[in-house]
């Protein structure tokens, strides 16, 4: 299956947040911790240039908690302000507001030289489609600002929210690329619901999270579903359905609702806290498809 998706509205969304760019202070990208490197998209660090930058690893809690420690320190070493979170709950987002202040120390301290006070800063909001930004935004400030869904595209316009005297947020829609230079990236969006589900056919991304599994994690099916989860991809999803009484009407296995089931455990994390992307050392690896 070719992964691929890029609506229109996408187009002008990049257009705005470059109209807008020059307003803003710091960039703070949330990434999926499950995939932090295909949850980045490349264009952001064009966009971003020169300024202030912080990533929250976002659904931490999601994400196996061994690599959580190690992404962080993967993208500090990329001189990054990093902090895992889980915008949901709530967990670490108290901690941000000091992180915006140490990542514009500098912008802070030309300020007050120049006795400019109560200036606040103005940090950008970005991030793929379904990261979770609206609801991060409405984590941090304590109450429903933005429109929040389950599913990407909620977010179509930009949008400013006012934390207080010292922050403004700008919160802008979620956008992927024109063009997965990497299937691989595409494919591992699409497990995490970047990706329209309407665009992908269901039982061939199951057997590719299947596939996955095998490799990273190779008990997670196993435990989840009392299953043989070795073998080929089909014949274990197979095994899904059988676990979950999946049938059609004329009794045979409905291996697209299997799908569904196996897609959703994954996303919602009954399937365990699962990362599917490791970090390798700075200046080597898949990090440097951004700076391509």
């Amino acid at each position: 299956m070719n992964y691929q998706w890029y609506p229109g509205h996408m187009t002008k969304a990049v257009r705005m947040m470059q109209e807008n760019i020059k307003l803003i202070d710091l960039v703070i990208e949330l990434v999926d911790a499950r995939i932090p490197l295909s949850s980045r998209n490349p264009d952001i660090d064009k966009l971003a240039a020169g300024k202030s930058r912080i990533v929250l690893l976002n659904k931490s809690d999601l994400a196996d908690p061994v690599y959580n420690k190690q992404w962080i320190h993967y993208f500090e070493a990329q001189g990054a302000h990093v902090q895992e979170i889980n915008s949901r709950t709530g967990s670490g987002v108290r901690s941000i507001q000091g992180l915006v202040q140490e990542a514009c120390r500098e912008k802070l301290e030309r300020d007050r030289r120049r006795g400019i006070v109560n200036r606040p800063v103005r940090a950008m909001v970005v991030g793929i489609p379904n990261v979770g930004k609206s609801t991060f935004i409405n984590s941090f400030a304590g109450k429903a600002c933005t429109k929040t869904g389950n599913k990407p595209g909620v977010t179509k316009g930009k949008q400013w929210i006012r934390l207080g005297k010292g922050l403004e947020l700008l919160d802008t829609p979620g956008i992927l690329w024109p063009k997965f230079e990497d299937q691989q990236v595409g494919m591992r969006l699409a497990f995490i619901g970047s990706m329209n589900d309407e665009v992908i056919i269901m039982d061939e991304l199951a057997c590719d999270l299947i596939r996955c599994l095998q490799q990273l994690y190779p008990q997670a099916m196993a435990q989840r579903y009392a299953i043989d989860g070795t073998g080929e991809a089909p014949q274990v999803l197979a095994r899904v359905a059988e676990s979950r009484g999946c049938y059609s009407r004329g009794q045979e296995l409905d291996l697209e609702k299997a799908a569904s089931i196996l897609m959703e455990d994954f996303r919602s994390g009954r399937l365990g806290r699962l990362t599917l992307e490791r970090p390798q050392e700075p200046g080597t690896g898949p990090m440097q498809r951004e700076n391509e």
